[in-house]
């Protein structure tokens, strides 16, 4: 079929979850770090090499650049990428339950609910018509 342009509006709205998604991943880095669960240097306990740091910084773009590619990207190229990083970050996040902090749980279950209409807005507002 012909792939349907997305509105605008369906693209303003990928990207403001992908702000909140970015927003709640911070204020979880925030909290660890004044709940005294951030070491300087490592991360659960593990030194961290530079090139870890580069991998780390690239995870931590994916929303960034998401809330960029959803206001330019057109036709079904934003809803693949949509589609893979969002599911991507899903699986990610969830591998990585449980967390020390009851706080770290619930923001990664609230992101995975963004992240989870973030898939929803994709598959259905985005959807080849």
């Amino acid at each position: 079929g012909k792939m349907k342009a997305a509105s605008l509006d369906t693209r303003i709205v990928l990207a403001g979850y992908w702000i909140a998604v970015m927003l709640v991943y911070l204020l979880g880095d925030v909290l660890r770090i004044f709940a005294g669960h951030a070491t300087p240097g490592k991360v659960q306990g593990v030194e961290i090499t530079q090139a870890m740091w580069l991998g780390i910084s690239v995870l931590m773009l994916l929303p960034i650049v998401m809330v960029v590619l959803s206001l330019t990207l057109t036709g079904g190229s934003i809803r693949t990428a949509t589609l893979i990083v969002a599911g991507f970050l899903i699986v990610f996040n969830l591998l990585g339950l449980p967390y020390k902090g009851m706080y770290d749980n619930f923001l990664i279950v609230v992101s995975i609910a963004f992240k989870s209409m973030i898939l929803w807005q994709a598959w259905y507002k985005l959807a080849v018509k």
